[in-house]
């Protein structure tokens, strides 16, 4: 059974901070690209983040890029998304991701997807 469970979301003034956490039961997480994906109301998902499977590469979305860090931590199975200086523009579900895929940006290429968990940024 594979299973990503994300946790952290929440409600937040603007300027503030968020920490998103995946757990992820795969047994070979380390050798998965890890995606984020955020999807607000009436909008289609859209790529947020992305980090290599040995953490030595990251990606961002140029929305977040300079406010939001992803990182990894093999050892326990979990992936992480460090939110700071929160938008309204923010506000969405986001999504955690594991795939194999070389196009990193795209949720095509992700083979696994979380339950996703509210992120909700007031102005």
């Amino acid at each position: 059974q594979v299973q990503l469970v994300e946790s952290g979301g929440g409600l937040v003034q603007a300027g503030g901070s968020l920490r998103l956490s995946c757990a992820v039961s795969l047994r070979t997480f380390s050798s998965y690209t890890m995606g984020w994906f955020r999807q607000a109301p009436g909008k289609e998902r859209e790529f947020v983040a992305a980090i290599s499977w040995s953490g030595s590469n990251t990606y961002y979305a140029d929305s977040v890029k300079g406010r939001f860090t992803t990182s990894r931590d093999n050892a326990k199975n979990t992936l992480y998304l460090q939110m700071n200086s929160l938008e309204p523009e923010d506000t969405a579900v986001y999504y955690c991701a594991a795939g194999r895929g070389s196009a990193y940006y795209s949720n095509t290429q992700y083979l696994y997807w979380g339950q996703g968990t509210q992120v909700t940024v007031s102005s």
